[in-house]
């Protein structure tokens, strides 16, 4: 490390010439990597680079369109909020905006806050988000796999399924209001563990401490980190991985002991005297014996000298499989309860911190049961069991049920009249959409067959739903739409609307079609952030510095819509010139210049337009 703060051993001139956003990111992963700590990362927070890369990752997402406590939203994002941010940072003198709060309900009736920032606040917080995942992603455990890139919940089942053969019990963990509750002073401290830059930290402090609004009253945070906040889910994974500390660096040890079980006396003896028999030619005797052996383990359950303690978390969830006594997951229960408690201030929630018997019960973790397999009769080609003590992930049947009553009334399925005005197309895809949904996240468990009957609802409300539209019967629109989609396994029935376009390829909307079949390799991650991605299209398009319509080049700025449906006109015959635009390249972006920006949001014709009918 260089004398006088300079930035991974650099002079300031070169600090300041490293303007090339992934060469910094590559850097300070790099030290990461070695356990290194940061030093003056807070000049880092002067590259514009970063800030187009962010705004090219958040300006797609649905909330980058939705006002926080100013009306300021991602429409008339411009390179001159780079530099405001930047040279706000450069004095010192940023304020965070406090966060808009609203209540969202929670399956169980009660609500759970969400922030909503303002779009400047957004951008800040995602360029200090690539930051610090470039810097502490590569320290993280690999057993940890929420809000990671390329990690998601079937990463941390595929952890569960392959390597927690043989468990007994398992410790089902869930922190009680994680996110609401995280304490500021701790947080921190855990980052000036490895981030010696006070700048940095004091930025991160004052977001933390920036409040929220309520019903446009104000109130203090005193603890937890903003949910919403574009940063608040690394953040939460830096606070959290002390927790993933103690457990490898205290529990695992303390608890992992002995190479293999020893053998079960039991069943060595009717080993030996089977083999007495079977030389003997006493085969009828030497079968009874072989049942009697696939009745009780090879190896003894209850080995005082053998212990196994898993472990993976998924952001405030977390569960622990152990192979020994009851007693001994008890105690690792209360362990864990009390480091949370004394070091983290996070308590433990009573009513889902469970200790199951992984054979007889089943453990819920990332909406999946969780159950260590027993069957004798299960024989193997080796002529051996195959099934005992390897996990099986399962589908709930409450899941079934919950998410049919979504589209039945009275116990039947019924029709979604929010839909009927919609076209025909876009009915199936969006019933294709959340279908294919729950059979993607489910794709690993052995019984998705089960899936057939919330396939049957859904299939009878699509249908139910296009006759109500048409004012038609449920039969008539079956042979109307009915149709075979070819699988690898074969044909399947499915519900299918295609859309002629003239000179082009039809549209085509399927709903079922898809081979209820275990996909063992099925994988949905978090997308990833390290690299950040290349220059996109609208980052390219901003730096060009060109009214997409006038032609002029000077304070251009972008225009955002939510969606391309929303520039449908009604009852007008000829769009406006900026409307057409945006349909034919079918972009909800689009960039211009100040005073044409002006003349859309005030329903004006555009001075291009003006010229042309003058």
């Amino acid at each position: 490390m260089a004398k006088g703060g300079r930035y991974l051993g650099q002079s300031n001139r070169e600090v300041r010439e490293m303007r090339d956003a992934e060469t910094v990111l590559t850097v300070i992963r790099e030290r990461g990597i070695k356990g290194l700590p940061l030093e003056d990362v807070y000049r880092q927070l002067y590259n514009p680079e970063l800030y187009l890369r962010a705004y090219g990752k958040l300006y797609k997402n649905d909330g980058a369109m939705t006002e926080g406590t100013t009306n300021e939203t991602v429409d008339g994002m411009n390179q001159r909020k780079i530099a405001a941010i930047i040279e706000a940072l450069r004095f010192e003198r940023w304020r965070w905006t406090p966060v808009r709060r609203v209540e969202i309900p929670k399956k169980n009736g009660k609500t759970r806050p969400l922030g909503l920032p303002t779009w400047s606040d957004k951008l800040l917080q995602e360029v200090m988000r690539v930051i610090l995942e470039a810097y502490y992603e590569p320290q993280f455990y690999e057993h940890s796999h929420g809000f990671r890139p390329h990690r998601g919940c079937h990463t941390a089942l595929e952890h569960i399924e392959y390597q927690w053969n043989s468990v007994k019990w398992f410790i089902e963990g869930d922190i009680k209001g994680c996110f609401d509750n995280i304490n500021h002073s701790e947080l921190c401290a855990t980052l000036r563990e490895k981030i010696h830059d006070n700048r940095f930290i004091r930025l991160i402090d004052n977001l933390l401490k920036a409040g929220y609004m309520e019903d446009w009253r104000y109130q203090d945070t005193l603890s937890g980190t903003p949910q919403g906040g574009v940063i608040s889910p690394v953040l939460s994974n830096i606070y959290l991985d002390r927790l993933d500390q103690f457990v490898y660096g205290t529990l695992l040890p303390r608890y992992n002991r002995g190479a293999i079980r020893r053998r079960n006396s039991d069943y060595t003896k009717l080993k030996t005297k089977r083999s007495r028999l079977r030389r003997k030619g006493q085969t009828d005797e030497a079968r009874e014996l072989l049942l009697q052996m696939r009745q009780i383990p090879v190896l003894d359950p209850n080995d005082p000298d053998y212990r196994r303690l898993r472990y993976v978390r998924y952001a405030d969830d977390f569960l622990l499989g152990f192979a020994g006594p009851k007693a001994e997951a008890e105690e690792i229960k209360e362990q864990i309860g009390t480091f949370l408690r004394e070091t983290l201030h996070l308590e433990m929630s009573p009513e889902k911190t469970l200790i199951t018997h992984a054979s007889s019960d089943k453990a819920r973790f990332l909406g999946h049961d969780i159950q260590a397999q027993m069957n004798d009769t299960k024989i193997g080609p080796h002529r051996k069991r195959s099934v005992n003590g390897k996990i099986a992930l399962r589908i709930p049947p409450s899941f079934i049920e919950e998410r049919s009553q979504r589209y039945m009334k009275n116990g039947k399925p019924v029709h979604r009249p929010e839909l009927t005005q919609d076209n025909d197309y876009s009915i199936v895809q969006r019933y294709q959409q959340e279908y294919r949904g729950y059979v993607q996240f489910y794709a690993r468990t052995t019984n998705i067959a089960h899936l057939n009957k919330l396939q049957y609802v859904m299939e009878t409300s699509l249908l139910k739903t296009l006759a109500h539209k048409h004012k038609s019967s449920v039969m008539k629109m079956a042979q109307k739409y009915q149709s075979t989609a070819l699988t690898e396994y074969g044909p399947r029935r499915c519900i299918r609307v295609t859309v002629i376009r003239q000179g082009r390829k039809p549209l085509s909307a399927v709903f079922g079609g898809i081979p209820l079949r275990r996909n063992k390799e099925a994988i949905i991650k978090e997308p990833g952030h390290i690299p950040i991605a290349p220059r996109n299209e609208i980052i390219k398009r901003l730096i060009a510095d060109t009214c997409e319509v006038c032609g002029a080049t000077d304070k251009v700025e972008v225009h955002h819509v939510r969606k391309l449906a929303d520039l449908k006109v009604r009852g007008q015959k000829e769009k406006p010139l900026w409307m057409r635009i945006m349909c034919a390249r079918r972009r909800k972006t689009l960039v211009l210049c100040a005073s044409c920006h002006e003349d859309v949001h005030a329903g004006r014709p555009l001075k291009v337009e003006r010229v042309n009918s003058e």
